[in-house]
């Protein structure tokens, strides 16, 4: 895209900009973006200095358990500081044309807060209690919780249940809140905010609280009738009828403005105050935007440490599995689907550092090529089925279609003769049959797939990429943005800051996607059927007793956590 420079060949003085701000699992990026046309002028990425907190609270010996992963929110606020500042500085924008700031976190990340806003976890006398901390993501510790809510849930009968596929997620607000209480009683009580930290950021930037209806309808159990009832709270724990006046009902539609930007926001991001800030959304869901996939059927999967799929329809279905239906959830005046794989790219970093030997790695090495780039280019050489292995992908549990996190990885076919790139595309193809056991669950419903457009880091992997169009036996479109969650927060902020009247609009000016990039090829898709009917076999059978399998994985994950918890 040609950029519109000033004769000295500086940004155009009479454009205006926006601000992107993408806070991901390791790193938060900030881009400056042009909001005529989505022109990415400047980014920065600034990595966490704590990373993803799992084996025990930074400057303290106080262990976690099994399944836990935490974060700081003093890493999400230095992104403000230093990635924002930077990725101006390297666009040559002038902040004073900077109009509005949006921002995308993953989610559920969830935190306790006072009343102010401020992190349980940085008072002093709560630091070294585990559940003072952002729990991230992929904190899967509250998997009985979740069990329970959905017994309970499912015992009353509650009419929300199956417009979330039937089952709510360990990952999710309410399972966390519900450990929360059972695990640390007092520190619940001191509680006076659960809030998402897509909203607590905003609170940061805008010194108002507020909650968006993306997070509180995926995560937060909110449907058009509101939250859970207090009688169905009560069944849960009597001591947890208040957790939804933690929450909030102030909710606010995507792309509206969340409020302006403070005086002190403004002195950590380099960016003018009162500034419009768009309302928290969810790095997933922000991204339709950027690929300009605002209409029903266009269903975008956003590929990294995880797979997220969100795609919008004028039609409501209860699609079993799903990580729920909101409206509005993606795109205002369409109804948003949800589902999700909880480790893809982590499977094949897994893979790398744990299953190779010292050997290919050498030899990686002298090809002047990463492991991955190693492994990826001989099992391109493979035909499909010439490894004889199958493998279940589910190396942190099951997002959907099952939502149960206590399942684990199988792979079976495995030889003296198996090497390491028969593992590594045994992995990348279990991960393509996972996302076509989604699909197929939303076209079994009737909720039509008319596109599958990928964004997010793996599809720079092109082997990848041509096994997940073959075994979708459908094109593949993708982002044209290598940064595509930052690109559609900016475009939120173009909204929120009145350049455009929606989203829809905002994206088809600043978005952009390369449709049927990947087209695929009947006889390896041919090949694949035969493969997929094996892996929903193994899919089914190991998935436990409630589908007509065995519960080997739920044994072997209760006989771990007694062992070692």
């Amino acid at each position: 895209m040609e950029q519109n420079v000033s004769a000295d060949g500086a940004p155009d003085p009479a454009r205006r900009y926006v601000v992107g701000i993408d806070f991901g699992t390791l790193s938060g990026r900030a881009v400056v973006v042009g909001a005529d046309d989505g022109e990415e002028l400047g980014s920065a990425v600034h990595e966490y200095s704590h990373g993803v907190i799992e084996s025990s609270l930074p400057g303290s010996e106080v262990r976690l358990g099994p399944n836990w992963a935490l974060q700081s929110p003093a890493d999400w606020v230095d992104v403000l500081r230093q990635a924002v500042p930077k990725a101006l500085a390297l666009s040559g924008v002038d902040p004073a044309d900077v109009i509005g700031i949006g921002t995308d976190f993953t989610a559920c990340t969830v935190l306790p807060t006072l009343a102010d806003g401020t992190p349980l976890c940085e008072l002093g006398d709560l630091a070294d209690r585990p559940h003072a901390w952002p729990k991230l993501w992929k904190h899967h510790a509250a998997q009985p919780q979740a069990d329970l809510i959905n017994k309970v849930a499912a015992d009353r009968g509650e009419p929300w249940l199956n417009r979330y596929g039937g089952k709510i997620s360990s990952e999710w607000e309410f399972a966390k809140g519900l450990q929360l209480l059972q695990e640390d009683p007092e520190l619940y009580a001191r509680t006076d905010r659960w809030i998402e930290a897509a909203d607590w950021i905003i609170w940061q930037l805008t010194g108002t609280e507020s909650r968006n209806v993306c997070t509180a309808g995926y995560k937060g159990i909110r449907t058009e009738d509101g939250y859970p009832s207090q009688e169905y709270l009560a069944a849960l724990d009597p001591a947890f009828t208040d957790f939804t006046d933690k929450l909030a009902n102030n909710l606010i539609a995507l792309g509206a403005p969340a409020g302006r930007l403070t005086e002190q926001a403004a002195e950590w991001t380099g960016l003018p105050a009162g500034i419009a800030v768009a309302a928290g959304n969810v790095d997933a869901h922000v991204t339709a935007a950027a690929a300009d996939a605002t209409r029903p059927g266009q269903l975008v999967a956003i590929m990294g440490t995880s797979t997220c799929h969100v795609m919008s329809s004028d039609r409501l279905a209860e699609v079993p599995g799903m990580c729920g239906v909101v409206d509005g959830g993606i795109i205002d005046g369409l109804w948003g689907y949800e589902a999700g794989q909880s480790a893809v790219g982590d499977i094949f970093g897994w893979f790398v550092d744990n299953c190779v030997p010292p050997a290919y790695v050498a030899e990686a090495e002298r090809q002047g090529l990463s492991v991955h780039a190693y492994l990826t280019g001989l099992a391109a050489q493979q035909k499909v089925g010439a490894h004889g292995l199958i493998a279940l992908d589910w190396h942190n549990g099951n997002r959907s279609v099952l939502v149960d996190h206590d399942l684990s990885a199988v792979l079976v076919g495995q030889t003296l003769a198996t090497r390491p790139e028969d593992g590594y595309r045994a992995l990348i193809e279990a991960t393509a049959f996972g996302t076509r056991r989604i699909v197929e669950a939303f076209e079994q419903q009737g909720v039509a797939v008319e596109e599958f457009i990928v964004a997010g880091g793996l599809l720079k992997n092109e082997l990848l990429m041509q096994i997940y169009s073959d075994v979708l036996r459908r094109p593949i479109s993708v982002v044209a943005s290598g940064q595509g969650p930052a690109l559609g927060s900016a475009i939120h902020a173009a909204v929120a800051a009145g350049t455009y009247p929606d989203v829809p609009a905002a994206a088809a000016a600043m978005g952009r996607r390369t449709e049927s990039a990947y087209l695929p090829d009947a006889a390896r898709a041919d090949r694949y059927d035969l493969l997929y009917a094996e892996y929903r076999e193994l899919h089914d059978w190991f998935a436990g007793e409630a589908y007509g399998g065995t519960g080997v994985l739920h044994r072997l994950h209760a006989l771990k956590n007694e062992v070692i918890g």
